[in-house]
């Protein structure tokens, strides 16, 4: 019984290593460029590639963007509502609900849908 529970152990230690290990080795499908300094800016295309859009963290007014927007970072001390229509409405592309997107102090995201407005909240 003791040897067969030895083996058993064993057996889950190796494979949490090898888990370990391949999570380690493993590499991003995209490698996403981060800022190093503070700056919040949208880009028309995913993991912060594209055209960038500023984002004035001291303007808390509501702000529709030139293009649509599918990624942002936000390596400010604010933080950014995301809408996905126009005039900050929120809901689904073109159709009102309560949906909306919360990117965060010193985050990085893409978005599920294109971003089409933003607003400063804090």
């Amino acid at each position: 019984m003791a040897a067969r529970r030895k083996k058993t152990l064993t057996a889950t230690a190796a494979t949490g290593a090898a888990l370990l290990l391949g999570a380690a080795l493993a590499q991003p499908a995209a490698a996403v460029e981060l800022p190093h300094s503070a700056v919040a800016y949208f880009t028309s295309g995913s993991d912060l590639t594209g055209t960038r859009y500023a984002v004035d963290t001291t303007d808390t007014g509501c702000h529709d963007l030139p293009a649509a927007a599918n990624s942002a970072v936000d390596f400010t001390t604010a933080n950014i509502a995301v809408y996905f229509d126009t005039d900050c409405a929120t809901g689904l592309p073109g159709k009102p609900g309560d949906l909306s997107y919360a990117l965060g102090s010193l985050h990085w995201a893409n978005f599920p849908y294109p971003d089409l407005s933003y607003r400063v909240t804090g």
